[in-house]
């Protein structure tokens, strides 16, 4: 008895429902064999193969005919796939044709030496990699504060007297100048601990009182001492912080050193000023006097100050700010791009 199937051969087999079966073929018929061609409305690889299926009794409901497969074929009427008859029992079948399989992949050899380790970055696996979190750092306000006044004072018109202090000195001649003030350096809590201890064992040692000596040549600090050095022009050469903070502690001090005629220069920057004469910070150094193998070096670098500051009328009279953003460059830039191309266009034109 002929046999009627449109089942693919990629498509895994279940329980077909009843329409998919002839309405003269007997679903409770005994085991036996069936061959059926699949139809053309397949996909490509699959068309015309033959597919055995094995029709099997359930002995214990004896209502359907159930097949070794586990899904169902997808909803496709008879009607509208050409259904091909089997052929009779005993009759020669073409043999389904051979499907090329794909060629497996060459392995690589792996290196001994080098041992592949993926890493898993699970929740409590392989440590996370780094990322850049600046954007999502909550600063302090004092850091919010300083990145807010330096774009104010770039964006912003800064007068020359603050504007002054942004000229500092360049980098070799501040090593040489700091070089110089560390050499007098004055003298640390420890040493003078012990200076005086000495000074007074020498005076109960000697009932007639201890000679004190020469008084030491060493760089002098504090803005109200220092004020009172350059107005008695004492001071050979002074020093002052760029970064003070407020700028009105030393915002007048230039202008006194050049009525004064005492040599000044701006460094970087309070901190390091500081170091000198240990302390955090220092707004100002003076330099009142040094040993005579330090003149000469000492009147180069006051020679320099006077140059660079004293008797320069550009750094008190250059206005400084005024910088625009990136965004804002971006579109000047962009509209001088547009302009220079309208007039390259009329030039042509004309």
């Amino acid at each position: 008895m002929p046999f009627f199937s449109i089942i693919p051969t990629e498509i895994p087999l279940g329980r077909l429902p009843k329409h998919f079966f002839p309405q003269n073929y007997n679903c409770n018929a005994a085991e036996g064999q069936a061959e059926a061609k699949v139809d053309s409305f397949l996909p490509r690889p699959c068309q015309w193969r033959l597919f055995r299926l094995r029709v099997k009794r359930d002995t214990r409901t004896h209502q359907r005919t159930r097949f070794d497969a586990h899904s169902f074929l997808p909803s496709r009427s008879i009607e509208s796939c050409g259904i091909v008859e089997m052929p009779k029992k005993g009759a020669k079948v073409a043999p389904a044709p051979k499907v090329a399989q794909p060629k497996a992949a060459e392995k690589e050899v792996a290196n001994p030496l080098f041992e592949k380790r993926p890493r898993n970055y699970g929740i409590g696996q392989s440590i996370q990699p780094k990322t850049d979190l600046t954007r999502f750092v909550k600063w302090p306000k004092y850091i919010k504060l300083q990145r807010q006044r330096r774009v104010l004072l770039h964006r912003l018109k800064v007068p020359p007297t603050i504007n002054q202090f942004t000229h500092t000195l360049d980098k070799n001649t501040a090593r040489q100048l700091f070089k110089l003030l560390t050499k007098y350096a004055p003298e640390t809590p420890k040493q003078k601990k012990q200076r005086l201890f000495n000074l007074a064992k020498e005076k109960a040692e000697k009932k007639d009182g201890a000679d004190k000596g020469a008084k030491p040549v060493v760089v002098k600090y504090g803005i109200n001492h220092i004020t009172g050095l350059i107005e008695s022009k004492k001071a050979k050469l002074v020093v002052i912080a760029h970064d003070v903070d407020p700028i009105e502690l030393v915002v007048w001090l230039p202008t006194l050193c050049r009525k004064m005629d005492v040599p000044y220069v701006i460094v970087k920057g309070k901190a390091r000023l500081g170091t000198v004469v240990h302390k955090k910070t220092a707004t100002a150094l003076a330099l009142v006097d040094v040993r005579k193998e330090d003149k000469n070096e000492l009147a180069n670098l006051s020679q320099v100050a006077k140059d660079l500051y004293n008797n320069n009328t550009e750094v008190r009279r250059t206005w400084g700010g005024g910088k625009l953003g990136g965004k804002s460059m971006a579109v000047v830039r962009r509209r001088e791009k547009a302009v220079a191309k309208e007039n390259a266009f009329r030039e042509l034109k004309a």
